[in-house]
């Protein structure tokens, strides 16, 4: 059974765990390692920000962190807020329990929230690899984009959008 509860600044350690092994196990077949490994410094640490958001959520099976992921109304990496859209953030699964459904569990939090605080359409900044997952959810892939990670730094990504 996979419990998916809102994540609190309490819970860095268990997104950081889950994200240190989701990311690079599950990101390296899609991106060159001298372009993977500057970015990965910066992903596979929890966003505080996020962590007390009250939108950002943590699924665990027997108690064990397994998944993390959330949404916000404000687009990464630059705050702007459009009318209806949301945007998924940070998600990361256990490389060991890929395919289980605890993504699946975590998006679903995340539309329900999503819709209940009014947003009609979700926007993704979406990895590579990610690509699959999210159009399995019913997203769309509008455009490639480099997804802006820091100062001078970005990694290739995909904008999907998804009506909720």
């Amino acid at each position: 059974m996979i419990a998916v509860r809102v994540a609190g600044p309490d819970d860095a350690p268990a997104v950081d765990g889950i994200l240190q092994d989701s990311y690079p196990t599950l990101m390296a077949p899609a991106y060159e390692p001298a372009l993977l490994a500057p970015a990965l410094a910066l992903m596979i640490k929890a966003n505080s920000r996020l962590l007390a958001s009250g939108t950002f959520y943590l699924a665990e099976a027997g108690g064990e962190p397994v998944g993390c992921g959330g949404w916000t109304f404000d687009e990464p990496g630059t705050g702007i807020i459009k009318e209806g859209a949301a945007h998924i953030r940070h998600f990361g699964v256990r490389a060991d329990w890929t395919g289980r459904g605890v993504g699946r569990r975590l998006y679903g939090r995340c539309e329900m929230d999503a819709g209940a605080a009014g947003a009609n359409r979700f926007l993704c900044f979406s990895s590579l690899n990610g690509e699959p997952f999210y159009l399995a959810l019913g997203f769309k892939t509008e455009e490639r984009i480099d997804v802006p990670l820091g100062p001078n730094l970005s990694l290739p990504g995909i904008l999907m959008s998804r009506s909720i």
